[in-house]
């Protein structure tokens, strides 16, 4: 197994360093998770910070065998304002990470996408008052932070019968800095459109492509996210959802070719390992 870059005790003191030093700083927690840190708000994109999945497929033929250490226990963050989760998949909404999360951060607020409300309420046995739903399109102001929800195609743009979107992708304004999460998604007709007005700092892209032979749902491959990251005129682009499964990753050399291609700056991050960003307090 891949060691992290940085976890537990070492982790949580570079979060403690950010925070006394009030710069903005990313980390990679793995998979599509991320931790951004402000001097305006701790935000806390799509965790999964445990071993469900690979619990429930144990036995199955699709196993989830983990590539990574784990970078954190979940019950030891703290400081948490806000958190995403872009859609229903264990990957993006594991009550075994975000329960722990919210008795530890008893202000913090879940953002879900309207369409999956009541299905997020059911896994996490209640907490309803700790929710606040959004739909694509919206934008919603939690905890000093501007969320702005945007259609996600996984493997379409997949709508209930309300009209609702099943997947989103979000951008979070935290004081001027804006951050790019795409959840899960592929390059849709309207995705550049909704995202490049939101001028965002960082786009935090997937790169493991489509996988229908492993009846795994579709995302960007390298290629494509890197050209994203440049149609939407991102200062930074980030690589995720790689690197957790064997099953179901891809390495990021595609993608960093692409980006120097194309002229996308990017950082490619460990497991654990932080992105300065400045301060950006406005």
């Amino acid at each position: 197994m891949k060691p992290a870059f940085q976890k537990d005790a070492a982790f949580l003191a570079d979060l403690e360093a950010a925070a006394r030093a009030r710069t903005s700083r990313l980390w990679w927690l793995g998979q599509s998770g991320f931790l951004l840190r402000t001097p305006h708000a701790t935000v806390l994109f799509d965790p999964y910070l445990s071993d469900s999945l690979t619990r429930k497929y144990e036995t199955t033929d699709k196993p989830h065998v983990r590539m990574t250490e784990r970078v954190v226990d979940p019950a030891a963050l703290t400081g948490i304002d806000l958190i995403t989760s872009s859609h229903t998949h264990t990957d993006h909404l594991d009550a075994d990470t975000l329960l722990p999360v919210l008795d530890a951060n008893p202000r913090a607020v879940l953002v879900v996408g309207r369409a999956n409300e009541a299905f997020t309420i059911d896994r996490l046995g209640g907490r309803a008052d700790r929710m606040v739903a959004i739909d694509a399109g919206e934008s919603v102001d939690v905890a000093g932070v501007r969320i702005h929800a945007v259609a996600a195609a996984h493997d379409v743009v997949e709508r209930d019968d309300r009209g609702w979107c099943r997947f989103l992708c979000f951008v979070a304004d935290a004081g001027g800095l804006r951050v790019y999460h795409s959840g899960d998604t592929r390059w849709h007709g309207g995705l550049v459109a909704a995202v490049a007005p939101l001028a965002p700092h960082v786009a935090l892209v997937p790169i493991n492509g489509s996988r229908p032979e492993r009846r795994v749902a579709g995302n960007m491959d390298g290629r494509e996210a890197a050209a994203f990251a440049r149609a939407v005129g991102a200062g930074v682009a980030v690589p995720h959802h790689y690197d957790l499964f064997e099953f179901n990753t891809e390495p990021p050399d595609v993608f960093e070719a692409e980006c120097r291609r194309v002229g996308q700056p990017f950082r490619t991050l460990r497991n654990g390992e932080g992105l300065e960003l400045g301060s950006r307090e406005s």
